[in-house]
């Protein structure tokens, strides 16, 4: 039995909100594709169902950043694609990657990964020289490097430190900067990377590293964004809100191969979940 054409349904100037709209019919076993036409993506779906589908997008168009459109996103975030005039894949996954994050989110992705393959090419021992956060922490130590505060969040110690962090920055951080803004996410970067580099400091001394208590304020960021204002857009699925805390409980027991910079982590999640009440009472007040 062949498939029956698809029909034109809406156009929508934004690749996102099409996908997004794609992968909710998706999700209610519609068949849909976004097809990019003169700087437009026109959403098409079988004729059957354009009645359905135009009921769903009246009320996706009043609110497109609903939990439940961006849940199906994550559980079908596969299914929708944009057809395009032979592009590379190469190409394809810049435009979905530079579409994605902002100048923060990439200034900040590109400086880690600069760091990191300049460590790999025999200058780790300088570079963490002067990143590392201070040996001894003191008012004249600070007025004189002041950097090092947020030094240690650029250097990583292995490809896959490197890799998880900057992958949920990129997602997550990417998120922010689209939705609120650049001043939101550069704030939640250097309040989250002082408390959680200070944090670790006092436990463990000054050897450490990583992005992972800014990503964890990220997920405690976005995690309670979408739950005290989901109006924003901003959205984690239980599950995986689940697992990242389930990882960061693992890391306080010993089973563990690696070492991990516990308290970094959650001063990190404390931090962000704080800043997201704070975004939320003073947007209230405004």
């Amino acid at each position: 039995m062949t498939e029956q054409p698809l029909q034109a349904l809406v156009h929508i100037n934004q690749q996102a909100i099409a996908l997004l709209f794609v992968n909710y019919l998706t999700s209610l076993g519609i068949r849909a594709e976004a097809i990019s036409e003169q700087d437009v993506y026109v959403v098409y779906c079988p004729p059957d169902k354009i009645p359905q589908a135009k009921e769903e997008f009246e009320q996706f168009s009043r609110q497109p950043y609903h939990p439940k459109y961006q849940q199906a996103a994550w559980q079908h975030g596969n299914a929708g694609q944009v057809a395009v005039e032979g592009p590379s894949l190469l190409g394809s996954f810049k435009e979905h990657f530079l579409a994605h994050a902002g100048v923060v989110t990439l200034t900040v992705f590109i400086l880690c990964w600069l760091v990191f393959l300049a460590s790999l090419f025999g200058g780790a021992r300088t570079i963490f020289s002067y990143l590392q956060f201070y040996p001894q922490l003191s008012w004249q130590a600070f007025i004189d490097q002041p950097l090092r505060l947020l030094g240690p969040a650029f250097f990583h110690f292995s490809w896959l430190h490197i890799v998880f962090n900057t992958m949920w920055w990129w997602q997550l951080g990417g998120s922010v900067e689209k939705l609120l803004g650049k001043g939101v996410l550069v704030h939640l970067l250097l309040l989250s990377a002082i408390a959680s580099n200070v944090g670790q400091y006092l436990v463990s001394g000054a050897n450490f590293g990583g992005l992972s208590g800014v990503v964890y304020a990220l997920v405690g960021f976005v995690w309670w964004m979408g739950w005290l204002a989901p109006e924003k857009g901003l959205y984690l699925s239980k599950p995986l809100v689940g697992f990242l805390l389930f990882w960061l409980l693992l890391g306080y027991t010993d089973v563990l191969p690696i070492n991990m910079a516990n308290t970094a982590h959650l001063l990190g999640l404390i931090s962000g979940c704080l800043l997201a009440v704070a975004q939320v009472a003073r947007k209230n007040r405004t």
